[in-house]
């Protein structure tokens, strides 16, 4: 998979842009605040329609401005094809492929797929359940595109339940039929996306295992997925249909409808679930030290790159956000060689002291300042 060309017009702090590609590693050179990140994440959103950055479209928007446009042409399998977002809210985003419009995401998000690992990855283990949860929904969507789908409908339907519950708080005399509609809805909806989630993670360790364990001989990677809908069993140790989650799912949510009543709140699903990390059976979390967490996050985002490499039959591009600065030399060497020559590669730095004269001797380099580029 080849980006060949970038275009923006007001996305983010680019007012007009267009970049030509013609080599597989790329260094965008400039100092903070310039539009860096800004140019990988338009990138980021043609390939699953979101980004980690923004909480709403509207962000995306140069101030001002009441849209914002991304164009991009793509080489996959030997196939060219011009990717076209347009956003303008409230409107709905208008997707076009090789200049004909398409109604489904899912059909879009299948043209390019890329990795990206910036700064704020490196905070994975340590941040929020949120954090892991987002991470994980992206990394799923570039194996599956239908699945961004399949979480905004369930993510609907706990809204409309949970403004229900709002509306019967505490009341336990109430009419629960509605509750109940709400839930089966629910679990229909969730059960699919905990065994989507359950099926990339086991796959996932796999690789990440081997990763993990070329960087750290002595240590083993692991990982379990803690989910409100199976208490304390590891549902990762299970080979479990979507037949048998729907029926842990529909047991949790009846054990905790009071429960659920008295907080007005949605207490069970994959929304409230999350996954830990844990290094020869202790928690990385809690107890390994900042070195051992970057490991675990390095192998983490290697192993996504070599699974959707496995399933799409192609070589997602890379994006490497200012995230050598933060790595010692011992992961910079690492993450450099396991690269690899076939994969194209764009990193953002402020210079390029941290990259050595052999790994510059085919490097297209840009630099940004202000939202301009000069090759």
């Amino acid at each position: 998979m080849f980006v060949k060309s970038v275009e923006l017009k007001n996305f983010r702090n680019y007012e007009a842009l267009n970049l030509d590609f013609s080599r597989n590693k790329i260094l965008l050179i400039g100092k903070n605040a310039q539009g860096k990140t800004n140019l990988l994440e338009s990138l980021y959103y043609l390939s699953c329609l979101g980004s980690p950055r923004a909480k709403t479209d509207s962000e995306l928007i140069l101030w001002g401005k009441d849209f914002a446009k991304i164009t991009a042409l793509v080489l996959k399998n030997d196939m060219e094809k011009e990717l076209d977002v347009l956003i303008s809210p409230p409107k709905r985003k208008e997707l076009k492929i090789n200049k004909v419009k398409k109604n489904k995401s899912s059909e879009f998000c299948t043209n390019l797929s890329v990795v990206s690992f910036s700064v704020n990855d490196l905070l994975l283990l340590r941040g929020v359940p949120d954090d892991r949860r987002n991470w994980l929904d992206m990394a799923i969507s570039q194996i599956y595109p239908a699945y961004l789908d399949r979480i905004s409908k369930y993510n609907k339907i706990r809204v409309q339940k949970n403004n229900h519950l709002k509306d019967i708080k505490g009341n336990m005399n109430a009419d629960t039929s509605l509750m109940e509609v709400f839930n089966s809805q629910l679990v229909v909806a969730g059960s699919n996306i905990i065994f989507l989630r359950l099926k990339f993670l086991k796959e996932l360790q796999k690789f990440a295992m081997e990763k993990h364990i070329q960087i750290a001989e002595n240590e083993t990677l692991t990982t379990v997925y803690n989910s409100t809908v199976s208490g304390d069993i590891d549902f990762l140790q299970m080979d479990l249909s979507v037949e048998q989650i729907a029926h842990s799912f529909e047991q949790k949510l009846e054990e905790r409808k009071p429960e659920e009543i008295i907080r007005a709140q949605s207490l069970v699903g994959p929304h409230r679930d999350d996954v830990s990390f844990f290094i020869n059976g202790i928690e990385a979390k809690k107890f390994a030290s900042q070195g051992q967490q970057r490991t675990v996050v390095l192998s983490l985002k290697l192993a996504e790159l070599e699974l959707i490499k496995q399933k799409i039959d192609d070589t997602p591009v890379l994006l490497l956000d200012d995230v050598l600065a933060e790595l010692d030399n011992i992961r910079q060497n690492y993450l450099l060689n396991a690269i690899g020559k076939n994969i194209q590669t764009i990193i953002t730095s402020v210079d390029t002291l941290q990259f050595d004269d052999e790994y510059l001797r085919d490097v297209e380099i840009f630099n940004i300042s202000d939202g301009k580029l000069m090759r």
